[in-house]
């Protein structure tokens, strides 16, 4: 696990691609696609603020060429606020995403017992709107399947987290709520929370009893964004983005060139 880990976090921070890992440290399954994440998280020396979810849509599990959704921790150090600059160059994947965010009040152990969307969402203190842009470490990350990108903290870079919405958010319909994204003052791509699981809250819940089974359950202050509501945004250097959730609150960031 840890030469895996230190080949992947050798590439991420000096901006390399790499086909695939080498077939001795491989990861041959889910768990050790997970296992090697969490090496990778020690080898970067960066605190995690929580988690992202990856292929929350069905377009975008087949890209990927997965059949349910990735979970990826979250990096301290690749966190920016709202109205920030974020490095634009050396972006391989090259998008950005809209996304609802989750903060917790309270941890989600395992239980024994699944925990309803209900329940989890009794445990929330608070929903931001977001940006995520997501990259690999991996030259064609469409083609090295679910172990590879587990292991690759489900191509996770940048994440932006915007302010946290109006507390009357808990009486709207995510799945149903508008979002737009803007790249450089023009119109994108819009799209529902419905693209994310058919509800953010359904890919919350779906984190925390994924988390809670491999024995790393959501704790209590970490934050969970849940997938994009729109079709991933074009960007490179020098861009200015903005994701635009209406009543709910909007967020932006520059892209460095």
């Amino acid at each position: 696990m840890n030469e895996a880990a230190r080949i992947l976090w050798d590439a991420w921070s000096e901006g390399r691609r790499i086909r695939a890992l080498p077939a001795g440290c491989r990861p041959a399954s889910l768990d050790e696609g997970y296992a090697i994440q969490r090496a990778v998280v020690a080898c970067s020396g960066s605190g995690t603020i929580g988690w992202k979810l990856a292929a929350t849509s069905r377009a975008g599990q087949a890209h990927i060429g997965v059949d349910a959704p990735l979970a990826g921790r979250l990096l301290e150090s690749k966190v920016h606020g709202d109205g920030d600059s974020i490095p634009g160059d050396g972006l391989h994947m090259g998008v950005a995403e809209a996304e609802f965010a989750f903060r917790l009040g309270h941890d989600l152990p395992a239980t024994g017992v699944p925990w309803s969307r209900d329940d989890v969402m009794g445990r929330v203190a608070a929903l931001h709107v977001a940006i995520e842009i997501p990259d690999s470490r991996f030259a064609d990350f469409a083609i090295v399947g679910a172990p590879h990108l587990a292991a690759d903290l489900a191509c996770a870079e940048y994440f932006v987290l915007g302010p946290a919405a109006p507390e009357a958010w808990r009486s709207v319909d995510l799945a149903s709520h508008p979002v737009a994204f803007r790249v450089n003052g023009t119109e994108t791509s819009v799209g529902t929370g419905a693209n994310v699981l058919g509800d953010p809250r359904i890919a919350l819940t779906w984190l925390a009893n994924d988390r809670a089974a491999r024995g790393e359950p959501l704790l209590a202050g970490e934050v969970v964004t849940t997938g994009t509501c729109v079709v991933p945004a074009a960007v490179g250097p020098g861009d200015e983005l903005r994701a635009d959730f209406g009543a709910l609150g909007s967020v932006g960031a520059r892209l460095g060139s």
